[in-house]
């Protein structure tokens, strides 16, 4: 079921730096297979390091909630996770044998592909980041404008995706896989039935239910450890419910442990460069004919009107520009950031919320300038990265010093001026571009 892997030089070179399975152990640099994933047979054995929970609510997740989240037609069974995790590695369910659901959602990269926008068949490159697949159990939609409602209907909409792995119809997939006497068996002791395209999304979700990962050295310390987190992530937590007003759309509790709101906002990611008018016209016009979930889905990954959001599936203008609030869960080892990987690292993400996003007239009016200082920004990221997994431990202190390498080139001149309201969005706008603001004479990271 897996792919031949090739020596790829140059930038998937990058990649393979980061295809490191939960003990820390690296995959070789040159096992590198098609899109830039790592080998379908090697995310396997990094799955079986992973020790996955059985089927049922994991810890520290509310009973109740859990419950809620699972469609009464897809309980889950220890034959339905292990028909799940076969399908999620197996390339067939894409036309051309090239795509699972591991390329995109890849085991030795934190369950994403660790690009900015995320590969299809044949090379076909999409407007969307691919999210983790962590945790996504726990949220009350799918994707970044939540067009589908459970991981169900999430999983079957990439294998019929032109661009994603592009199976005419959700039969022809089923029909890629139904002689194989294996998945005759496991679908039979899963769902009693053969193998056909609705049981192929239950039995995907299924599986993507044992990836919750809720154990990092922030939970021991919310949980009375205190020496679990640096002095520094202990500040970012104060600031995190305090004056950084993360907390506002990202609240950690028992009922919701992955710290964002489900909610959608535009956050000004992207915005000076998107007429928003004009993209909701021309998509307004499109779904007025067809408003299938393939045509938005379509919409979505396939044209400028990507930025366009959540309005996609509301058609209501105060979600124009507005996407998911994205969990915060082991978040260090997700980059890069935002909808559409537009930002490399925390450092980055943090910065464009201190000065209140960019301007845009659908700007979320929870979007305003934070005044946090350099040390008060670095305590912050401290704090996201005491988030991870202690199951991906390595990658997170690799990818801290990464991050923290290429911000410190990145961002020698940031918007200081806006975060302190010494000028405001407005001003900032009209200036001409090449108008420096005052501090951009002396600003730089502090090491």
């Amino acid at each position: 079921m897996a792919a031949g892997w090739l020596p790829r030089p140059g930038m998937l070179g990058v990649l393979a730096m980061w295809a490191c399975n939960s003990a820390g152990a690296e995959i070789p640099n040159e096992r590198i297979a098609l899109h830039g994933a790592t080998p379908m047979e090697d995310q396997q054995r990094a799955v079986d390091k992973l020790e996955l929970g059985q089927p049922g609510p994991p810890a520290w997740v509310d009973r109740q909630v859990w419950q809620l989240l699972i469609p009464g037609d897809n309980q889950p069974g220890l034959e339905r996770v292990a028909l799940g995790r076969a399908l999620y590695f197996d390339l067939r369910l894409s036309a051309d044998g090239t795509v699972a659901c591991a390329t995109c959602h890849d085991v030795a990269r934190a369950m994403t592909d660790r690009r900015p926008l995320a590969e299809g068949i044949g090379g076909k490159v999409g407007r969307r980041n691919a999210p983790t697949t962590m945790n996504a159990a726990l949220l009350a939609s799918q994707f970044w404008d939540g067009r589908a409602g459970s991981l169900e209907a999430q999983a079957l909409l990439p294998i019929v995706n032109p661009i994603e792995m592009g199976q005419p119809s959700g039969e022809a997939a089923a029909r890629a896989i139904a002689a194989d006497p294996l998945y005759q068996k496991l679908f039979q002791e899963a769902y009693g039935r053969a193998p056909n395209y609705v049981d192929i999304g239950r039995a995907i979700a299924s599986f993507e239910r044992t990836l919750i990962f809720l154990d990092s050295p922030f939970d021991h310390y919310v949980r009375g450890d205190a020496g679990a987190i640096s002095p520094a992530a202990r500040r970012g937590w104060v600031l995190f419910n305090g004056k950084a007003r993360c907390v506002t759309c990202h609240p950690i509790n028992g009922s919701n442990p992955l710290g964002t709101d489900d909610r959608f906002h535009n956050v000004g990611v992207s915005a000076r460069h998107q007429d928003f008018d004009a993209l909701a016209a021309g998509a307004l016009a499109i779904l007025e004919k067809d408003a299938s979930p393939a045509s938005v889905d379509g919409l979505a990954l396939e044209t400028d009107a990507s930025e366009l959001g959540r309005f996609l599936v509301t058609r209501n203008h105060s979600d124009l520009g507005a996407f998911r609030t994205p969990q915060i869960r082991n978040v260090g080892v997700t980059a890069p950031y935002m909808h559409d990987g537009s930002m490399p690292t925390l450092w980055d993400v943090i910065d464009h919320h201190n000065k209140g996003g960019e301007p845009n007239r659908f700007l979320d009016g929870g979007m305003e300038p934070l005044a946090l200082d350099h040390q008060e920004i670095d305590d912050l990221v401290e704090l996201l990265f005491a988030m991870t997994d202690l199951r991906f431990a390595t990658q997170n202190l690799a990818e801290r010093d990464r991050q923290r390498q290429l911000a410190s080139k990145r961002r020698a001149f940031r918007d200081d001026d806006l975060a302190f309201r010494r000028i405001l969005a407005f001003e900032h706008s009209a200036a001409p571009p090449s108008a420096p603001t005052r501090t951009q004479s002396h600003y730089c990271v502090k090491q």
